[in-house]
């Protein structure tokens, strides 16, 4: 296991709305494991892989807004993984500007596969990619395809669009 250095990609994991309650909020739909464990899982995969992590829970899409601008400005994230929940759906216009604005790379991450739920994120296109429907296992499989792309040197970043 490595661990994190200064020098390190430095990631962060927003969660959206209702996503603090993870494990007690409908589990039969979203799981038993809590936002605690999770966060747990998470930063076990930052550590084995060596880079930074942060995380960051709301139910406000302002301090949403706030956090990512904080991290960009003030610490200097290199990508944002997040669980936009609702605001992917419903409203999230101000959030669309922050994520075009900042311009790090980003990847979107949901535990249900919302193409069951009918669902299509207003966010997605902004996206590097889309991990769902894996239940925890989605936020590994998100944090190792940004911490995969932050380690290619920048010609052999994934591309949008693709």
């Amino acid at each position: 296991m490595t661990t994190a250095s200064t020098s390190a990609p430095h990631i962060l994991l927003l969660q959206g709305p209702n996503m603090n309650y993870l494990g007690k909020r409908q589990p039969e739909l979203y799981g038993r494991t809590t936002a605690a464990e999770l966060d747990a899982l998470c930063h076990a995969h930052a550590a084995e892989k060596g880079y930074r992590l942060s995380i960051f829970y709301t139910n406000s899409e302002g301090a949403a807004i706030d956090r990512i601008y904080q991290a960009v400005e003030d610490e200097h994230i290199d990508g944002l993984v997040m669980n936009p929940a609702a605001w992917s759906v419903g409203s999230g216009a101000s959030l669309r500007y922050c994520i075009l604005s900042v311009g790090k790379p980003y990847v979107e991450v949901h535990l249900r596969n919302q193409y069951v739920m009918k669902n299509v994120s207003t966010l997605a296109d902004l996206a590097l990619g889309v991990v769902q429907g894996f239940s925890t296992d989605s936020y590994i499989l998100a944090l190792e395809a940004m911490y995969r792309h932050l380690s290619r040197t920048p010609e052999n970043h994934y591309p949008l669009g693709l």
